[in-house]
Order: structure tokens, then sequence, then C-alpha cells
């Protein structure tokens, strides 16, 4: 039995930095949230939650903004799941 060669979010350190630098926002306060919830749960967060905040990070910072603060809800091609779901641990961070 061959073992397969997974490269995951948690087992890369590059995936995780990238990760990081994304989340550095140009609105201070997407900046504030984001380092926050990923101080505190990076090292534990799944890939389908990383795959969730990595489309939440290609909006842009307004609507990013509209969405942590429950003015919008994802739509489209954000309304999943596990993008509500990281949307909910965002808001109390």
């Amino acid at each position: 039995m061959t073992e397969l060669n997974v490269t995951t979010h948690q087992s890369d350190p590059a995936n995780r930095a990238r990760l990081r630098w994304r989340s550095r926002r140009g609105l201070l306060e997407n900046d504030i949230i984001l380092t926050r919830f990923l101080d505190a749960h990076e090292e534990v967060m799944t890939d389908e939650e990383v795959d969730a905040l990595t489309r939440l990070l290609d909006l842009s910072d307004n609507a990013l903004m509209s969405l942590i603060l429950g003015s919008a809800e994802p739509e489209g091609e954000l309304d999943l799941p596990q993008v509500r779901s990281l949307l909910l641990r965002l808001r109390q961070a």
C-alpha cells in the first residue's frame, strides 16, 4: 500500500505564510480582525476553512468588511456553508 503525499495548509509553511500575507488588508479594520483571527486559530484551521478564507480574501476590502460586520451576506459563489461558518467565527474575533 502506498502513502499519498498530500500537502495540506497546515503541513506547508509557505501556504501558511501566503495566507497570512494575503490577510494584510488596506482597510485597517479588516487587517485587525483577520490578524486577530489568524493569531487565535491559524494553527487549527482545516483546509476547508482555509478555502473559505481564501474566497473571502478575493473580495475588495469594503465587500469583505460588509460581510464581517453582517451588513451583507454571502451571495452567489460565496454562499457556501463553510464561508458562512467562517464568517460567524470572524464576527466573534
